[in-house]
């Protein structure tokens, strides 16, 4: 059974539980994938499957990417990404991943790319306090002194400064499927996950 499958954030909704709670979730079209490659020990050093996710135009996909597909034996996907095995896991190349794989009740990882919010100052970006905000301030949202003195005369490395915020990989934990549906390949995760609406989300059991 697999332990991983990749997906798309449909966006958020919300579903009644059998205690009559409202719960919101996060609704997922989690595959399905095929096996576009594996990597083994002997090969590479390390074990893992290559998971192949959504549809493309035969248009769009280029010379080295048609080849890769054609080796496999699958008909070209949009997406591709490596996922570590499981323990006991074996796969061969073109076997197909369903969200069959996964039940209500149980938790996931799910792992995505944070929506991008461009260039940030430091009260957004690390949520600094800011400075006075009277009317004799200059300094209203700056991040104060970051500079050292004449030893080592330099601002140190890692300092919290503005600049590009989001587009990060974040992975939530520990979430909870709420509902599958084999025949439309949805799940419901409870909570949030990162990203917009149709980005691409890895799914991995907790």
């Amino acid at each position: 059974m697999a332990t991983a499958i990749l997906g798309r954030k449909l966006g958020m909704s919300q579903v009644w539980s059998d205690d009559d709670r409202l719960i919101p979730v996060t609704v997922i079209e989690a595959g399905p994938c095929v096996v576009s490659q594996l990597r083994t020990m002997e090969r590479d050093g390390y074990e893992a499957v290559q998971l192949a996710f959504g549809d493309v135009k035969e248009s769009r996909v280029n010379k080295p990417a048609a080849g890769h597909f054609a080796k496999a034996g699958v008909t070209p996907r949009r997406h591709i990404a490596e996922v570590p095995l499981g323990e006991g896991e074996t796969f061969k190349l073109g076997d197909e991943i369903t969200v069959e794989g996964f039940e209500a009740g149980m938790h996931v990882h799910v792992t995505g790319t944070s929506k991008g919010k461009g260039f940030a100052g430091v009260m957004k970006r690390h949520n600094f306090k800011g400075g006075p905000g009277g009317h004799g301030s200059h300094a209203h949202r700056e991040p104060g002194s970051v500079g050292q003195a004449s030893t080592p005369s330099r601002v140190f490395k890692g300092t919290r400064l503005p600049g590009h915020m989001g587009t990060d990989t974040v992975t939530v934990r520990n979430l909870e499927v709420v509902r599958v549906d084999v025949e439309q390949s949805l799940l419901l995760v409870k909570g949030a996950v990162p990203g917009g609406k149709n980005s691409l989300l890895t799914i991995r059991r907790a």
